[in-house]
């Protein structure tokens, strides 16, 4: 089952356990069941500080609980064959369990540590869904810190039953205490902002006093990290709000057009991204969102960001690097039926649609990316384009033309989607002939482009009729010591490459705006 390669690999990791471990297994004679025999008995072979019992009485069959040899239970579980995606978080799983300590600061493991009550974390995957390993490896590393917590990650291709029960078409998808806590990527620190009411206000406190920054980076995608490392380069203080390293990345399958990486994806090069920063002296604030700028009174002065904790940053100057999130259709039905149809994500909630009839809406290239990936999925796919044509790369619409199960409409302008209350059952659009259309179908997949996260700017700064932060060719925008980059600016073709270089580019002319412009005594904005 695994390829020698990864065995290699992972008998080194093995190796450093510093307790063993032991992989209690619930099985029955189902095909899934054997192969999780089969995977179980191959890692325990590789170490023998891994022992396997196939004496589980979990109710869920195959799964299986890493614990500490000697221990009558564990927190940590599978209902799942940790494959794909997934085999990391398995992996990374067994370190933890035996011994090493996750990779949290000092004050996440005492919050995590000091969380009362008792907490049975069930989460949803698709062993394809690149978004789902986040969400497992924070809520596994929690409960490997906390005895109180515990978490069992299902693929929900295994126990369709649970699946439909629940109504779950989109991963992943997180219940707590049987209610749903979480749909959709997210981290230990924002896990931790919804069990723990008072972490907010421990946050605000804690970067009250916090000196005024040289720079101060708002977000830690490819342009933030990049003019963090630059700005870190020239000696100056510097700080970087980083919501989630990586940002629109980390949503991205395969990268095969960053320039001298000939392919990668979008979670390993934002961790590269994100060490590569950690390697220099930046002041990281993580799971923090900027809510609105205050700029300086006077050129070379103090501007000021308060954060959705309550906190407030001051800086000389501020690079804003926000990225941009998903578009969406903005139709009646979109928000109703959102993860009970409508989906954002192909890689993540296709295998859900296995054999039902879906709609992509877009045809640019993520657009026909989306159907061409579904197509070897789902029954039957129907794209909508608004315009007269396509606006994929011609090799992708060629290789769309040669799927027998895609349906292309072209003047299609979505206009509703319809449901019976609980899923999606079709969207009606209208035609080039002016009349409205309907398409009986099970899911839409929404891919339409992606809209900057500028709204909290309000007016402070020069936006242009998109929402994008317009720049001059220094990345400066409308307002003295405020400068952006990356997909939340006027810059053109939103691409990693181009966000890095912006991000770079930012950096350098707010180091040149900092030596030419001296600051005034004045006091903090606001004050």
């Amino acid at each position: 089952m695994l390829q020698d390669a990864i065995k290699t690999q992972l008998k080194g990791y093995l190796a450093g356990l510093a307790h063993p471990i032991v992989l209690e297994a619930s099985l029955d004679d189902t095909p899934p069941s054997r192969e999780m025999h089969e995977l179980l008995h191959e890692v325990a072979a590789l170490s023998d500080r891994v022992q396997v019992s196939e004496q589980g009485e979990a109710t869920r069959r195959p799964s299986f609980v890493i614990k500490q040899a000697g221990a009558r239970t564990g927190n940590v579980s599978f209902a799942a064959i940790p494959m794909g995606h997934e085999f990391t978080s398995f992996v990374l799983a067994m370190l933890q369990v035996g011994g090493h300590a996750p990779k949290f600061s000092d004050d996440m493991v005492a919050q995590i540590r000091a969380l009362p009550g008792d907490y049975n974390f069930e989460t949803y995957v698709a062993l394809s869904c690149q978004n789902c390993p986040d969400v497992v490896q924070a809520l596994n590393a929690m409960s490997v810190i906390n005895s109180n917590i515990r978490n069992v990650t299902i693929d929900g291709a295994l126990f369709q039953d649970e699946v439909s029960a629940r109504n779950i078409m989109s991963v992943p998808q997180v219940y707590l205490n049987g209610v749903l806590f979480e749909t959709g990527r997210t981290d230990a620190g924002q896990i931790l902002a919804k069990l723990d009411a008072d972490a907010p206000k421990r946050a605000a406190a804690k970067l009250k006093d916090i000196a005024p920054f040289d720079v101060l980076i708002i977000g830690s995608g490819p342009a933030g990290a990049s003019a963090a490392v630059y700005a870190a380069r020239k000696g100056v203080r510097t700080g970087l709000v980083a919501e989630r390293f990586g940002g629109q990345m980390m949503d991205t399958e395969g990268i095969e057009n960053f320039i001298s990486v000939p392919e990668t994806t979008g979670p390993r090069l934002s961790a590269a991204l994100e060490a590569h920063v950690r390697a220099y002296d930046v002041d990281v604030i993580p799971g923090e969102v900027a809510t609105e700028l205050f700029p300086a009174v006077h050129p070379g002065g103090l501007h000021g960001v308060a954060l959705e904790s309550g906190a407030i940053l001051h800086a000389r100057t501020v690079i804003v690097a926000t990225g941009a999130h998903w578009r969406h259709l903005g139709v009646p039905g979109e928000e109703e039926y959102r993860n009970k149809g409508v989906a954002y994500c192909p890689h993540c909630d296709g295998p859900f649609y296995k054999g039902k009839r879906v709609a992509v809406a877009g045809g640019g290239n993520s657009g026909v990316e989306a159907a061409i990936d579904l197509a070897g999925i789902v029954a039957h796919v129907t794209l909508l384009q608004r315009g007269s044509h396509l606006k994929a790369d011609k090799v992708l619409c060629d290789k769309l033309a040669t799927l027998p199960n895609v349906t292309v409409l072209t003047e299609a302008l979505t206009t509703r989607i319809e449901g019976n209350g609980r899923n999606v059952t079709g969207l009606t659009y209208r035609g080039g002939d002016g009349a409205d259309h309907h398409v009986d179908l099970e899911g839409v997949f929404v891919q339409i482009g992606l809209l900057p996260n500028t709204d909290w700017l309000k007016d402070t700064v020069e936006r242009n009729a998109f929402g994008e932060i317009v720049v001059n060719d220094h990345g400066a925008t409308s307002v003295p010591g405020v400068f952006a980059a990356g997909d939340a600016t006027t810059t053109p073709y939103k691409q990693i490459v181009i966000a890095i270089g912006d991000g770079a580019k930012a950096a350098l002319s707010a180091f040149d705006y900092l030596i030419r412009v001296p600051a005034p005594v004045e006091k903090k904005v606001p004050a």
